[in-house]
């Protein structure tokens, strides 16, 4: 009788030392899962991050250049101030998306772009021409922005 208690006492036993082990086994899988989804997931994030950036760029890219397209060609017929001022319109919507999604470094930089294609919109640029007046924001942009992207590689 004694033989079957140790017995069964040592089935027990063994019975809780795997249940236990399995458990530990099954937590540190799981654990390791979780880890290495929320790793994919964070990647996943931040590709659609920066495509969602590159897309900006483009669209704020091109826009600002229908605003150049449209400063040169100024003759300030109604049509010509219409496309004026919807590039000027999205461009400013660009703008305060990369103010949203880039550093504000970036953003100041956008700006001041902006601002200078909106002046020579609406007035004559005055001293030099119309490439003088864009020239140092705009390459001040691009070679921020390029530095930027770089940098998010």
């Amino acid at each position: 009788m004694q033989t079957q208690v140790w017995l069964a006492i040592l089935s027990l036993v063994g019975v809780l030392l795997g249940g236990g082990l399995s458990y530990l086994v099954q937590t540190s899988v799981q654990r390791r899962t979780e880890r290495t989804e929320r790793r994919r997931l964070a990647a996943e994030r931040a590709e659609a991050r920066r495509e969602e950036q590159l897309d900006l760029l483009r669209q704020f890219i091109r826009v600002a250049q229908q605003a150049e397209r449209a400063a040169e060609d100024r003759n300030n017929t109604q049509a010509w101030k219409t496309a004026a001022l919807d590039a000027l319109d999205e461009l400013w919507v660009c703008e305060r998306m990369i103010h949203v999604l880039f550093t504000p470094a970036l953003h100041s930089l956008a700006r001041a772009y902006v601002k200078a294609l909106d002046h020579v919109l609406w007035h004559e640029p005055g001293e030099g021409s119309l490439w003088d007046h864009l020239r140092a924001p705009k390459v001040a942009f691009l070679d921020a922005t390029r530095e930027e992207l770089s940098r998010l590689t």
